[in-house]
Formats: structure tokens, sequence, C-alpha cells
């Protein structure tokens, strides 16, 4: 990350909260490797949700990752203490954990709901809708959302590729990202749903004005329609342009 002044990678301090996360995330990749039903049981299934009775997917599927490969968890643990550290020594840890774990939370909901949705209206549920989802990449999502606005002209060095960019932008490129280069199995609507969640929390201080209420859009459009039309009038004016 690239701070206004300096040049580091990561924090320079790691909260207690983000430590305790990422050691309850290791533990519990530890012993889904000892305990193989972990991942049936606790992982986000749509059809284990609503019609098993498996209601707490929503909230422990976001402690468990990918068995296969180290790169699930490490690249969330990486993200976890780059950007949810000066969060957290920002916000305080308590402010933090709550937001972290409601961004998981909300990211869960949308993963075992949207699925389920055709079944709601009589239609075949999409293949979606029996299969897992596991990662903490909502709640991740969410902390990455709430750096980009609160440090939003923050320039961050990326990793792959190798670019700096404004913290701003750093939301739509990994959508982009994602879409144009991303693997099938990685959730879109788990990281969706952690950037809306985290949206909606964010909003709900009131303290970012680069959140958008509907009057500050109505506002930005009309001041955008004012200045259309003054340029037009001023090429009308401009006989170099005619």
């Amino acid at each position: 990350m690239f701070g206004n002044q300096s040049v580091r990678f990561g924090p320079g301090f790691t909260p207690n909260v983000i430590k305790v996360l990422m050691i309850v995330n290791v533990g519990a990749f530890i012993l889904q490797h000892l305990f193989k039903g972990l991942s049936f049981v606790f992982s986000a299934i749509p059809a284990a949700f609503w019609t098993e009775g498996y209601l707490w997917q929503p909230f422990t599927y976001m402690w468990l990752h990918s068995e296969q490969s180290l790169s699930h968890i490490g690249f969330n643990m990486l993200a976890l203490w780059m950007f949810g550290s000066p969060l957290a020594a920002t916000w305080g840890e308590k402010r933090f954990l709550k937001y972290y774990l409601l961004c998981g939370l909300g990211a869960g909901f949308l993963i075992v709901t949207w699925p389920a949705l055709p079944g709601f209206f009589g239609l075949n549920a999409p293949p979606s809708y029996t299969m897992r989802t596991l990662g903490a990449s909502g709640a991740v999502f969410g902390v990455l959302l709430a750096y980009s606005l609160t440090w939003p002209t923050r320039t961050i060095m990326l990793l792959f590729p190798p670019i700096p960019i404004k913290a701003i932008y750093f939301i739509p490129f990994l959508f982009l990202m994602e879409f144009l280069f991303g693997p099938s199995n990685v959730s879109t609507v788990g990281h969706l749903g952690g950037v809306i969640a985290g949206w909606l929390l964010m909003r709900k201080t009131r303290k970012l004005q680069i959140l958008p209420s509907f009057s500050s859009l109505k506002h930005r459009w009309r001041r955008y329609r004012m200045r259309r039309n003054l340029h037009a009038v001023e090429d009308d004016d401009n006989p170099w342009r005619r």
C-alpha cells in the first residue's frame, strides 16, 4: 500500500482483533482437515438452508476455506491483514468486528437466497442451489469497500497485475478482473453480498459523503445536464468549431 507520505507493504500495526480473526480462520482450516464433515455442515448450501433447517450456515461459512489449496485462505487473510488493520486501528476493534461479521452474514444470506429465488416462483432452481460456498471473501470484500471509502485517494500497488490504482477504484477493478479472468468456482454473489452489506452499513453512519443518496444522485444528474447544456452553448458560439 502507498500512504500519502510513505511507501510500505502492509500496515505498520496489526490490531488484536485482526490477529484473532486470522487465528480463528486458520484454526477452522486445520479442523476442516481433521474432520471432513465440517465443510458440508457449516458451508453455505441454499438447499440445506431452506429445506434441511441448516439456519447457521450464513454465519459459519465465512470461517471455512477450500481444503484443496492454501491460496484461498492465504489471499483472504492477506487482504484482511493489509486493509483491515488500518480500519480497526481507526474505527476501534469493537466497531470493526461488528462490521466484519455483518458483512459476512449479509453475504451469506445472499448466497443462500439468490439461487433459491426461482423456486419461490415455481421455476427450476439453478445448479448453485445445491452447491456449497465457503470462505471469508464476503466479509473481506466489505472490508475492502470500507477501506476504499475511508481513504479513497490512497494508492494501492496491486500484486496481480503489479499496477498502482486509487483505492476508490479498487472494488470495481476487482469485479472487472473477476468477470474477465476469475475461475468458475468464485462466488461473485458472495463478494457482491459483502459489498452491498458494507455499503448499507457505511451509508447508515452518514459520515462519508462519498456514499450517494438518492437526493445527491439527483443533484449530480442536474449538474451534469447543466454542464452539458453549457458546453453545447459554448460550442455554438465558437466560430472555430463550425
